[in-house]
């Protein structure tokens, strides 16, 4: 697909904050991710949620002046390699977008930040059950961590 643009959400243009909401909730709604739409609570809070996150950055993926893909990132710090890093929290595609690039090329630009910020690697997870996404992440060169099979767990608090 050609002319995809990448760049940072510029939290001052009402299109972005709005395209950020909208592509958040189409990726909450597939059944893969729950399948409801984002709450009244996180579609009022989320983009000044993000916008005042420390080290948060937030990725809009653009097919002309249509907003289509999302890569919500947050940087962190490894305590072996003594660096930051970057965790890419939430990586989203319209679906009528999808197969078109946009998705790796979302990755490449969380790649070529995480550079430029001195990291050391970029991390993410994904569902097993999300045979896709892994596809796109291991073309990209993602895998276990030193080669060692990983379990991401969490619980609400």
């Amino acid at each position: 697909m050609t002319g995809i643009t990448i760049r940072a959400a510029d939290w001052g243009s009402a299109s972005d904050c709005a395209a950020i909401i909208q592509l958040l909730d189409t990726y909450s709604r597939e059944p893969i991710e729950g399948g409801e739409p984002l709450s009244a609570f996180a579609r009022e809070h989320v983009v000044a949620g993000l916008r005042n996150e420390p080290g948060g950055v937030v990725l809009l993926a653009f097919v002309e002046s249509q907003a289509v893909g999302i890569a919500v990132c947050f940087r962190s710090f490894s305590t072996f390699a003594a660096r930051p890093l970057i965790n890419v929290h939430d990586l989203a595609v319209l679906p009528e977008f999808r197969g078109g690039g946009i998705g790796g090329r979302l990755l490449d630009a969380v790649c070529q930040h995480a550079r430029e910020l001195g990291c050391c690697k970029v991390t993410l997870e994904v569902r097993e059950s999300n045979a896709a996404a892994e596809r796109l992440y291991r073309r990209r060169g993602f895998g276990e961590p030193g080669g060692k099979a990983t379990r991401f767990l969490d619980k609400a608090v």
